[in-house]
């Protein structure tokens, strides 16, 4: 259908063209919108997180003015780091990579007091520690989603490259393969649906989730799927512990204000905890008959 068209001669090198909108006009302008409305959701959610991994946005910029509305006063040797942590961040060091690097032995103290106090096991201390980081980084909701689709992935992976007799390293390779066209589905599942945080994740979570796969299957593969699951459970618990730990604005900024302190009680709370030589807290509960008894 032509549209009739109203010339309005602004001046000699202007010219204004109007005219009645046709069907496919009206067509191109409401997809043009709906395009302009998802691209504008995903750009809130970027906005609204808070990813403490990455070098710049909202996270960056918070810490670094709150180092700046809190100076530090003349140098002693009480607050020696207070002082090195400036100096790093306005020689372009991002703040929050410092406050990463000083949590970190936190997060890894929390897997050690998880694994030796509460008899929890996991994958040792270093996979939980990196689940923790990768879920701060995706957050915890988006985070526990993806690691459980990939698990799925997984297993579904093993089942079907157990038939093929291949060695072993040429098989996982095929295993990741398999997750990370599972991981893709999986992201584009989450913008149809809405589900914006799953989708706007950053590769360096997503890989770190994938490569966890072959832990869990190794475990698989060494002792049983029940044992994998349990075991997968146990690191995933740890690392949520240790994500929602570190996610905390508080501990965050108290990492940048009393370093010295913070970096002091990581080293007691590790010493006391490994001097620690009593029963677990699941083994009260696995031997409580035991004790019963035994009182």
């Amino acid at each position: 259908m032509a549209s009739a068209q109203v010339r309005i001669k602004i001046n000699d090198n202007l010219e204004l063209i109007a005219g009645e909108a046709t069907e496919s006009g009206d067509a191109t302008a409401s997809g043009g919108l709906n395009e302009a409305t998802g691209s504008a959701a995903v750009e809130k959610v970027l906005e609204e997180k808070e990813d403490i991994t990455e070098t710049g946005g909202k996270a960056k910029g918070e810490l670094e003015q709150f180092l700046s509305d809190n100076p530090v006063g003349q140098l002693k040797v009480t607050n020696v780091l207070q002082h090195t942590i400036r100096l790093a961040v306005s020689q372009g060091v991002p703040a929050n990579t410092i406050v990463l690097i000083f949590l970190f032995p936190l997060i890894t103290s929390l897997i050690a007091a998880f694994r030796h106090l509460v008899g929890l096991r996991g994958f040792g201390i270093f996979v939980p520690a990196i689940l923790a980081v990768a879920l701060v980084a995706t957050g915890i909701l988006a985070g526990v989603t993806l690691f459980a689709v990939i698990l799925l992935v997984a297993t579904l992976a093993r089942i079907i490259t157990r038939k093929m007799k291949l060695q072993y390293l040429p098989r996982m390779a095929l295993v990741i393969w398999l997750v990370s066209l599972g991981v893709f589905l999986a992201l584009f599942a989450a913008s149809l649906v809405g589900f914006k945080e799953a989708a706007v994740i950053s590769i360096f979570p997503i890989l770190i989730l994938i490569l966890l796969a072959e832990n869990f299957i190794e475990v698989q593969l060494s002792k049983s799927r029940r044992e994998a699951v349990k075991v997968t459970f146990e690191s995933l618990l740890m690392a949520i512990v240790a994500s929602t730990m570190v996610s905390i604005s508080g501990v965050q900024k108290a990492v940048l204000i009393y370093p010295e302190l913070f970096v002091l009680t990581v080293a007691v709370f590790n010493m006391l905890v490994g001097r620690y030589a009593g029963l677990r807290v699941m083994e009260f509960f696995k031997f409580r008959e035991l004790l019963r008894q035994g009182k």
